[in-house]
């Protein structure tokens, strides 16, 4: 609790929990609209899909390298204008009469770019704004933010795209981002510079920040572990809207209340995180609360029509509540064994890896969907997520507890 009488924390909380509530508002009414407005067909979702984590693919890597020659905060403000003006830019492309698939996917294209780099500078900025004694709970309480945004935004999104259309439930993602960038320009404490870098080629930048990944053990595991349940997602996202929508027969705002209720799985998690890394240990907590839950994802293939789109929920909450008790382990865990001036490199590495193979996933999930049908694809993305697992169950976390000693240097 040390945290909530950390001003400069409350702010960067704060902007964040506003951006993740547009952001998620977002990721409902977005594909809501391509595939209700605009008629996209399965390999078209997953296009936009694919388009929307594209910037980790292409440039995942040197981004790593150019945050850690820059100070943080100008980077997260700068990707807060450019996303908040992309997705305005949605709406009033509507209200002209001149909105098209080909400019969602540019907006999702180019905002994800913008998402890339804020991502990176965030969470390598947070061990400069708090002491690394405080990074479980300080990720906690991000977490839980993000987890409150999944079960609220899809529900409020689902609910504006009923009453205004999706198109104008844009506008809320992009005032989120312009919220986010105010709550930062609050944010008193003077960032540090830089740390002194070596004129070394890119090249050989980025080569040490993959080196360091792929040379921890447990960081290999983990990260190879993510990147094959990143891919499995990729392939169920690209369909999932379509599945709701068109197998499932949801109204907008049914797909929104389905979302938000399976979403509550990730609130859950993000409140019991703190309590969970205490008793289970963090490194503990990191394999086996996914072992015990992002097998549930394949609850989803066997909803249908009617009661049984409970399925849907379970399926989806129960591997929401995993990923978030994961994600607070785990991001602790590479912040304390990473040197401060690799924090940006090795961020940007283990990202490229693992978000990199999503807008894949999703290109191949619309492929899937074109050949086995939605609820093919939908089996075969949660089946790999649960296959991922394996690869932290025989890592050497099994036979650790608790975080190492941090490294400052």
């Amino acid at each position: 609790m040390a945290l909530l009488r950390h001003a400069d924390f409350r702010r960067l909380w704060a902007g964040d929990s506003i951006s993740q509530g547009g952001q998620f508002i977002g990721v409902t009414v977005v594909p809501l609209l391509a595939a209700t407005v605009l008629a996209a067909t399965p390999f078209q979702m997953g296009l936009l899909i694919a388009a929307e984590q594209a910037a980790f693919l292409v440039l995942g890597l040197p981004a790593g390298v150019w945050i850690d020659r820059m100070r943080r905060k100008p980077v997260m403000l700068a990707a807060d204008f450019a996303r908040a003006a992309l997705f305005l830019s949605v709406p009033v492309a509507w209200w002209l009469g001149v909105l098209t698939l080909t400019q969602l996917i540019v907006v999702a294209l180019l905002a994800g770019a913008a998402t890339l780099f804020f991502d990176v500078a965030y969470q390598s900025y947070l061990p400069t704004l708090i002491s690394r004694d405080h990074l479980i709970e300080g990720n906690s309480k991000l977490q839980a933010s993000s987890s409150v945004a999944q079960v609220a935004g899809p529900g409020l999104g689902g609910l504006l795209t009923q009453l205004a259309g999706a198109a104008n439930a844009v506008l809320a993602t992009g005032l989120g981002f312009l919220g986010s960038a105010w709550c930062l320009l609050r944010i008193k404490a003077v960032e540090p510079p830089p740390a002194p870098h070596e004129k070394a080629k890119l090249r050989v930048q980025i080569t040490e920040g993959l080196r360091f990944v792929f040379g921890e053990r447990i960081l290999r595991a983990i990260t190879i572990s993510t990147a094959t349940g990143s891919f499995g997602n990729g392939i169920f996202f690209a369909v999932l809207m379509l599945f709701l929508t068109r197998t499932l027969a949801l109204t907008p705002a049914g797909v929104g209340l389905v979302l938000a209720v399976g979403s509550a799985g990730g609130v859950l998690g993000a409140l019991t995180a703190g309590f969970l890394n205490r008793r289970l240990g963090p490194c503990r907590a990191i394999w086996l609360v996914t072992a015990c839950t992002w097998p549930c994802g394949l609850l989803n293939g066997l909803a249908t029509p009617g009661w049984r789109v409970a399925f849907v929920v379970a399926g989806y909450g129960i591997f929401s509540y995993g990923i978030i008790v994961f994600n607070v382990a785990n991001v602790s865990y590479r912040q304390t064994v990473c040197p401060d001036r690799m924090l940006g490199r090795m961020t940007a590495s283990i990202r490229f890896v693992v978000w990199g193979v999503f807008p894949l996933g999703g290109l191949v999930g619309g492929v899937l969907g074109e050949l086995l049908g939605i609820r093919g694809t939908i089996i075969v993305g949660t089946a790999l997520s649960a296959v991922s697992v394996l690869f932290l169950i025989f890592s050497p976390l099994r036979k650790m507890r608790d975080l190492p000693e941090p490294v400052t240097r």
